[in-house]
C-alpha cells in the first residue's frame, strides 16, 4: 500500500507512506487517497479526519518516474490530471467532515496544493512550502491557482506562484497558509488534540458550518448566504445534538453528541 489509513475513536489518520521518495505520489496513491478519503465520508463512526506523511517530508508531488506511462500528447496529460490526480480534490470536496493536514517537512508543487485543499493545516518548526512549478516551466496542476489566492489574495499568490519560492513554517504562519507551528515532535500530538475537540463536538452542525463556509465562498452575495444558513438552522434545531447541546449549557455540564 502506497499509504494508510486508520481510524480511531472518531478520528481517521491518512498517512502517505513513501517516505523514501519523500511521499511523492504515484497514481496508485492517489488512487488509495481519493479511495480513503471516500471511507471516511461513507463511515459515521468517523467526525475527523487528519492527513500527513511518513517520515521527514510531507509530500514532495508527483513521482516523476510515474508520468512515462502517460500519453505524451497535451490530450493524454489533461486526461492524466482530470481523470487521475483531481480525484483527490473531488473527494475532498465531497468532505463534510473536518479535514485537518499535519505538515511535516516539504511540501513542494503539487504536494502542497494537496495541503492546501484541507480546511486546517498546522506545521512542524522543519516544515518547507513551496509551488514550484515555474522552475520546471509548468503551471500548477492540482488546485494551487484556486486555492493559494483565496487564502492568502491574489498579489501574495502570483508572488509565489510566479516565483516557487520556499517559505519557512513561520514564513507560511505570517502569510496564513497554515494556522499553527509547533516542534515537530508535537506536530501530530497537537494536531490529534486538535482533532480530538472537533470530534467530541457536535457532527451535524460542524458539518452545516463547513458546507456553509464554502457555499458562502461561491455564493458571493449575502442574500443568497442567509437563506442558506436558515435553512442549516432549521435542520440543526432539530437533532438530538442540538438538545444535548442546549441541555448540557444550562446544566454546565460537558455535553455527549451521538451524530443525531
Amino acid at each position: 500500500m502506497t499509504l494508510r489509513y486508520a481510524v480511531s475513536d472518531g478520528i481517521a489518520t491518512i498517512t502517505l507512506d513513501r517516505p523514501e521518495r519523500h511521499n511523492a505520489f504515484t497514481f496508485e496513491m492517489i488512487a488509495d487517497w481519493a479511495d480513503a478519503l471516500t471511507r471516511a465520508q461513507d463511515d459515521d463512526d468517523v467526525r475527523v479526519v487528519v492527513l500527513t506523511g511518513a517520515g521527514s517530508a510531507f509530500c514532495s508531488g508527483v513521482d516523476l518516474d510515474s508520468l512515462a506511462e502517460v500519453e505524451p500528447t497535451p490530450l493524454g496529460k489533461r486526461a492524466m490530471l482530470t481523470r487521475r490526480i483531481h480525484k483527490v480534490a473531488f473527494a475532498v470536496e465531497a468532505l463534510d467532515k473536518p479535514l485537518l493536514c499535519a505538515i511535516n517537512g516539504a511540501a513542494i508543487g503539487a504536494g502542497l496544493d494537496m495541503a492546501l485543499m484541507c480546511d486546517i493545516r498546522f506545521a512542524g518548526e522543519s516544515a518547507r512550502i513551496s509551488e514550484g512549478y515555474v522552475k520546471v516551466g509548468l503551471v500548477p496542476g492540482d488546485g494551487g491557482c484556486h486555492y493559494l489566492p483565496r487564502l492568502v489574495g491574489t498579489a501574495r499568490a502570483l508572488e509565489l506562484l510566479w516565483t516557487g519560492d520556499v517559505l519557512s513554517a513561520a514564513e507560511a504562519l505570517s502569510y496564513g497558509i497554515v494556522s499553527r507551528v509547533y516542534p515537530d515532535e508535537e506536530l501530530m500530538p497537537q494536531t490529534l488534540a486538535f482533532a480530538r475537540r472537533l470530534a467530541d463536538g457536535p457532527p451535524v452542525a460542524l458539518g452545516l458550518i463547513k458546507r456553509a463556509v464554502y457555499q458562502g465562498l461561491r455564493a458571493n452575495d449575502l442574500r443568497t448566504s442567509l437563506d442558506l444558513i436558515a435553512s442549516h438552522m432549521g435542520v440543526v434545531t432539530a437533532t438530538a445534538d442540538s438538545a444535548e447541546a442546549m441541555a448540557a449549557f444550562r446544566e454546565k455540564r460537558k455535553p455527549t453528541f451521538t451524530g443525531r
